[in-house]
């Protein structure tokens, strides 16, 4: 999450609404480990990981629609054996769970 800081506070100071994605548990293999973040403006800007690459694609679409009012912040799940996850390329054989939510100021 420190990694984000500098980004964050950019953001934050040009206006932006932010989301923030963390991974807070895997089960089986999985690409980062609980902790990773990812920050996402509502303009569509990304810093940091959460999968090293293979759902970042979809994790951001998550955050743009909890930024829109269209979904309410939460869990989202990736697994091997979801066929979401598997067309967004999580092929690792793991299960990843992510809480996503707007920034609070």
């Amino acid at each position: 999450m420190k990694e984000l800081l500098d980004d964050i506070g950019r953001w934050r100071s040009a206006g932006e609404r932010i989301a923030v994605a963390r991974v807070v548990d895997i089960e089986g293999s999985g690409p980062r480990e609980p902790g990773a973040a990812m920050a996402v403006t509502e303009s569509g800007e990304v810093a940091g990981s959460v999968s090293g690459g293979c759902v970042e694609g979809a994790v951001v679409g998550q955050a743009l629609t909890i930024l829109a009012g269209e979904a309410q912040a939460g869990i989202t799940t990736f697994g091997y054996s979801d066929d979401e996850a598997f067309a967004v390329g999580l092929t690792c054989g793991g299960t990843i769970h992510l809480f996503i939510e707007e920034l609070d100021w």
